[in-house]
């Protein structure tokens, strides 16, 4: 919930800013979410290890050795877990994908994606491997 007050006041300001340029807006609008979900997830992950979700489901991320990371991490990470649903969108692009398949390609790409913990001995996402990170669960600690 807290991601969607980040969007929405990046929308504004981006909106305010912009307004007499509407095609400015379609253009580089996304590309300002996309940094600035890059900022607050990088923040949250390299300063504590935990978004306000993460905390809720008593979660936190770490490097493969249970220390804090770094931001070089969170922003590999974040940059990775694009891989969860961005080569499904493209390949429905590639190959002019209309109607039901524009959601059938992401969710096989997902689906996937999802299913390479089970390659992995730990259970963890490709993401988190090829990051070095992982997450932890907190309730075990107690």
């Amino acid at each position: 919930m807290l991601l969607f007050g980040v969007a929405f006041i990046v929308t504004l300001l981006f909106s305010l800013l912009l307004q007499k340029h509407p095609a400015t807006l379609q253009l580089f609008l996304p590309c300002c979410l996309f940094l600035a979900m890059w900022v607050y997830f990088v923040w949250v992950w390299s300063h504590g290890g935990q978004t306000l979700a993460m905390k809720t489901w008593h979660i936190k991320l770490v490097t493969n050795d249970n220390r804090s990371i770094n931001i070089y991490q969170a922003s590999s990470r974040y940059f990775l877990s694009y891989l969860w649903f961005l080569p499904g969108l493209i390949s429905a692009w590639a190959f002019h994908a209309h109607s039901w398949m524009l959601i059938v390609a992401p969710l096989i790409n997902i689906t996937l994606w999802a299913l390479t913990a089970y390659l992995d001995p730990q259970r963890q996402f490709l993401h988190d491997r090829l990051a070095k990170t992982k997450l932890i669960n907190l309730r075990k600690a107690f």
